[in-house]
């Protein structure tokens, strides 16, 4: 199956042009777009799963864990260029890429989660969004994700993996604005594309920086090549540290980081299967994935690893403290996603990179039920996502609220479920790190955001399933559905008075749940509509998906079990890790696959007293947090209000998102703005100022340059003319050609001549004469 690997990332690529070359003009019906959509993905999967049967039990033990790496040709034929970093500065370099692929140990984990999770999220789909006038367009543009994300993971260069990288932000921007009537969901749509650019900029240099010090982009000559540079200590930032300074600034992009984050709650704009799919499960894990991909680089950099440890625990501890007041129940997840990411970032930069992507192994599974979930909930409220408008559904979605039992108690972190043993692994590794100082810091803060995780998801399940019927008082649905208030611009019954974030698949104009009251405009009307009283669970495709995603998050951290033997994850992961502290001199080791010696170290005997104790801490915070939120919002609901009044400005820093939103979108684009009109008032005055004084002053001077050279040169020129034609009239009177007249001139210039010097005995006689 490794041959055919190459089908993994082709067959969504064959789906999507399928659905939305064909879907639209040949008015291909739910059905096909289904089975195109689906089929193709499901291939995917049964591939992926021979490549990774292929290379546990053949290739890896035959090769020494090496990866499996497939060049199919040569994509850009650059030539040669020069090194202009590094210790080859000035040196010749063949900028070759090569379009190929490498399997290995962490690309096939990646496989795995993207067609498996992807799959059942293409299943749960075709409930979810039937009837909805561009599902085509959807599952297109989920199969476009769908070979993107594979071309991220599978590359064998950072080329390729860039390319998957762009590919799946411009999934990202098509399916979060896929309701593009909306201007909210446009909004999100923009707001995430730009935002990931500003990570995509760095990722970019850094891509170039690599390619400057390396004089190659593939994984696993760069791997053997950093080999030459040593570990760049704390407060020491050398070129290493620059390198994983831009990849890390694009990780805090795609995967949502401290001060990167903003884009993703806004993303719930799309519909839910997006949520899960792209925005839980695998595309925002796909920075985690990036920086354990080069953790050569990242270890050789204390400081860059000091750096990603804390913006993990930031982003978790923040984003954990704003799910708490978060009333949308997609909010809640979306925020919960964002601090479990900072859980993983957390984990790789106390080094613990196999613990991180264990993480987001385990947090695939449980996340996308949890969203899955929450699509069913809507679904059966119809379209409703305000929690306070929900409460005691247990008993009408009893499928849907046993499979999220699932989900919420493995990300509470409870034994034995799949969230306890990854977070464990990561908060373990933080108290233990030996990469710097202060991991017991980190693992005390990421301790209290385990608390908080437990509460606020208590609290999700308890406003969504337990307690009051609330919506028998509270109108729910109708307000918070697109599709309805869509249809009230073309005339269409509406019982809604605004449009409200959220999906909108399928629902006759109308519906709602709960009890009818004064906002209920078709029958203030008195237009025949229906209405509610209970909700209704999901259709089996939309269930199926969350039994299979919920048995997983039971089961899927017993790969990762603390001891020598059964961790098998570390095992599995451990060849692609590199041990920055091995001698450079052992190249054979590394063409072997072994890219580090961390796979030659002796085994563990298994956890120790304090590794219990950890556990222990971590199991009772968990539980401690899910009592105080049954507490809180089960025994005495009337609590929350009462300390929401108590801790007014802690309450309001979480409501308003401790500003973060408010100063980045609003202050943030007013400072824009004002730079912008600052620029353009510089340019208006200053540049078309000078460009428009300069060609004021060229024309005033060309005005007086006419004055001048009119009334100045031309009448100098013209008086020459005039002078010389008034001396030619003079002249011609003497020039005849009679020689009588210059015999007469003669005599007469003669006369004059002698008057002139003979004027003195002239004036003698002519005094003689009068006696004068």
């Amino acid at each position: 199956m490794l041959k055919l690997v190459w089908l993994v990332p082709v067959l969504p690529l064959a789906g999507f042009l399928l659905n939305f070359v064909f879907g639209r003009t040949l008015k291909l019906s739910e059905r096909t777009v289904s089975v195109i959509g689906c089929g193709t993905v499901l291939v995917s999967l049964i591939v992926t799963i021979g490549a990774f049967a292929e290379y546990a039990f053949s290739y890896a033990g035959a090769n020494g864990n090496a990866p499996f790496v497939a060049h199919y040709f040569t994509w850009l034929p650059g030539g040669l260029a020069h090194y202009t970093l590094g210790k080859q500065y000035g040196s010749l370099s063949n900028f070759n890429i090569e379009w190929g692929y490498q399997i290995d140990q962490l690309s096939l984990v990646m496989m795995l989660i993207v067609t498996f999770v992807g799959f059942w999220i293409h299943i749960f789909s075709v409930g979810y969004m039937h009837g909805d006038g561009g599902y085509y367009r959807f599952f297109a543009y989920l199969n476009l994700f769908m070979f993107s994300m594979l071309l991220l993971v599978m590359g064998s260069n950072f080329l390729i993996m860039f390319i998957g990288w762009e590919g799946v932000g411009l999934c990202s921007y098509l399916l979060i604005g896929y309701y593009f009537n909306r201007q909210e969901a446009g909004d999100a749509s923009k707001k995430a594309f730009i935002v990931n650019r500003i990570g995509d900029f760095g990722f970019a240099l850094a891509v170039m920086g690599i390619f400057a010090t390396f004089g190659t982009l593939e994984f696993k000559e760069v791997a053997h090549l950093s080999a030459q540079y040593g570990v760049e200590h704390l407060w020491q930032f050398g070129l290493m540290s620059w390198l994983a300074l831009g990849l890390f600034i694009g990780a805090t992009g795609k995967s949502a980081q401290i001060p990167l984050y903003i884009w993703l709650p806004d993303a719930m704009a799309g519909p839910t299967p997006v949520s899960a799919l792209i925005h839980a499960a695998t595309m925002v894990t796909a920075g985690v994935f990036m920086v354990t991909r080069t953790n050569f680089i990242f270890q050789r950099s204390v400081t860059m690893m000091l750096v990603v440890a804390i913006i993990g625990c930031m982003t978790a501890f923040v984003a954990a403290t704003i799910a708490i007041t978060q009333t949308d129940i997609k909010k809640v997840l979306a925020y919960s996603t964002v601090s479990q990411l900072g859980y993983m970032f957390m984990g790789a930069g106390v080094g613990a990179f196999i613990a991180a992507i264990f993480h987001v192994f385990t947090h695939a599974f449980f996340k996308a039920q949890l969203f899955l979930g929450s699509g069913s909930v809507i679904h059966a409220m119809h379209h409703e996502q305000e929690m306070p408008r929900m409460g005691g559904l247990a008993r009408y979605l009893p499928a849907t609220y046993k499979t999220m039992l699932c989900g919420w108690l493995a990300i509470c972190g409870i034994l034995p479920l799949a969230g306890f043993w990854s977070k464990d692994a990561i908060l373990g590794s933080a108290f233990a790190t030996e990469v710097f100082g202060g991991g017991k810091v980190l693992w005390f803060i990421g301790l209290g955001t385990a608390a908080m995780t437990a509460f606020y998801m208590t609290r999700l399940m308890a406003l969504t399933f337990w307690g009051e019927e609330r919506f028998r008082k509270i109108h729910a649905g109708g307000e918070a559905d697109e599709a309805h208030a869509a249809a009230v611009d073309h005339g269409a019954p509406h019982d809604a008075l605004r449009q409200s974030a959220g999906d909108r698949p399928f629902h006759a104009p109308g519906e709602h749940v709960g009890a009818v009251d004064v906002t209920d405009r078709p029958a203030a009307l008195g237009i025949k509509h229906a209405h509610f009283a209970e909700p209704h669970e999901s259709p089996r495709s939309m269930t199926l998906p969350l039994v299979v995603l919920a048995f997983f998050s039971v089961v899927a951290g017993f790969v990762g079990i603390p001891g020598a033997k059964l961790n098998l994850i570390e095992h599995w992961l451990k060849p692609v890790i590199v041990d920055v502290h091995q001698p450079a001199a052992e190249p054979a080791l590394l063409d072997a696959g072994h890219e580090g010696a961390a796979a030659q170290k002796p085994e563990a005997a298994g956890p120790d007293a304090m590794e219990y104790l950890l556990m222990l801490a971590s199991l009772l915070v968990a539980i401690g947090g899910i009592m105080l939120g049954r507490f809180f919002y089960v025994k005495r609901p009337s609590l929350p209000r009462l300390w929401a009044e108590r801790l007014g400005p802690l309450y309001k820093l979480s409501v308003n998102k401790w500003y973060w939103d408010y100063l980045l979108d609003v202050k943030g684009v007013e400072a824009g703005k004002a730079v912008d009109n600052a620029l353009w008032r510089v340019d208006q005055t200053v540049v078309d100022g000078g460009v428009n004084g300069a060609g004021w002053l060229t024309r005033l001077w060309s005005f007086l340059s006419g004055l001048f050279d009119k009334y100045v040169v031309d009448l100098a020129v013209n008086a020459t003319g005039w002078f010389t034609r008034a001396g030619s009239v003079i002249l011609r009177s003497f020039q005849t050609g009679f020689w009588q007249n210059y015999a007469l001139l003669f005599t007469v210039g003669l006369f004059i001549i002698l008057l002139l010097y003979e004027r003195s005995a002239i004036s003698e006689v002519v005094r003689s004469f009068t006696g004068k």
